[in-house]
């Protein structure tokens, strides 16, 4: 397997995404190879401080960089030799199985819809997150960003996609789905939530549950959390925020050290014809090294094969 990594993504490239690198190729079997995609000066001067020769890695020469704050279909068009659109040039051409990066999430969302495709029949795809559990386990919150307007036959679609991602990644046997509301009651929420809950209802495509109000993201009465983009991407910058308090303070236990974002390392963006993952923008080595990671499960698990089976 080849796993493309966008070493010039994130706040701190090259450095943490050269030192993130190092780490997981550690962690990985010597039939699997990190391309690193950049500078190619930039990277060769990293693996010469390190005293690490550059044959340990793939490397391809992407000069141009785009930056957190540009316009992702403008950056992506006027940009292609950036490392974002050369990794996505090689992963529509196989040259690499897979795809990571802590840099531009839009620019990597429109890279993906316009490069590899949404699988047919997926009307948008979707960004996950991952709940930590107070019983040790782990649960999956999406939509966290991509469909801040959803419609209901959208979220309905998440449900699918966060089930099978649960499913066969984190080997949870017939997840329960929920979906975020204020109330447990089917007739509770706004008028988005009433009609998806009467879409997903007696569904036979995935274990619905029914409602779950936010308390109950920690327990595990939901495997799964279905909401809109807006709404998880709100949550989930709430969840990080309490976090960094709780860690500045010192109040942070074996059970919140799971809050922390570098044990994850990013989120697959499901629903597209190829492994393509998000790393964190603040991602430190820690972090890339687990989004490197995270891309080989998800590969392994051939999710992508996997939703187009169950889409058919």
């Amino acid at each position: 397997m080849k796993i493309g990594l966008d070493v010039m993504g994130g706040d701190f490239a090259p450095e943490k995404t050269m030192a993130g690198a190092i780490l997981a190729q550690k962690e990985m079997p010597s039939s699997d190879r990190i391309v690193l995609i950049g500078d190619k000066e930039l990277i060769h001067q990293y693996l010469k401080n390190e005293n690490l020769p550059t044959g340990d890695f793939d490397i391809v020469h992407a000069p141009e960089t785009i930056g957190m704050g540009e316009h992702p279909i403008k950056a992506f068009s006027q940009k292609p030799n950036s490392s974002i659109a050369t990794g996505f040039r090689l992963l529509k051409s196989n040259e690499i199985d897979a795809f990571a990066s802590a840099g531009n999430s839009g620019v990597m969302l429109v890279g993906s819809m316009y490069s590899v495709n949404t699988i047919p029949g997926i009307i948008r795809p979707g960004i996950s997150a991952i709940i930590p559990k107070e019983n040790g386990k782990v649960g999956v919150l999406l939509d966290i960003g991509t469909n801040p307007d959803c419609k209901p036959d959208v979220m309905y679609q998440l449900a699918i996609l966060g089930s099978l991602y649960a499913n066969y990644v984190y080997d949870i046997e017939d997840p329960k789905i929920g979906l975020l509301n204020i109330g447990e009651e089917e007739e509770k929420g706004s008028i988005l939530t009433q009609s998806v809950y009467r879409l997903m209802k007696n569904s036979k495509d995935f274990n619905f549950i029914g409602n779950v109000e936010s308390r109950d993201l920690f327990n595990d009465k939901a495997d799964v959390v279905v909401t809109d983009g807006f709404t998880g991407n709100v949550l989930i910058k709430q969840i990080e925020a309490i976090f960094e308090i709780m860690n500045k303070r010192g109040l942070v236990d074996d059970y919140f050290s799971m809050f922390n974002y570098e044990n994850y390392g990013g989120s697959p963006i499901l629903g597209i014809n190829a492994t393509v993952v998000l790393g964190h923008g603040i991602s430190n080595e820690k972090a890339i090294k687990n989004m490197i990671l995270l891309t080989k499960d998800v590969h392994d698990a051939d999710l992508s094969k996997k939703i187009k089976k169950a889409l058919s």
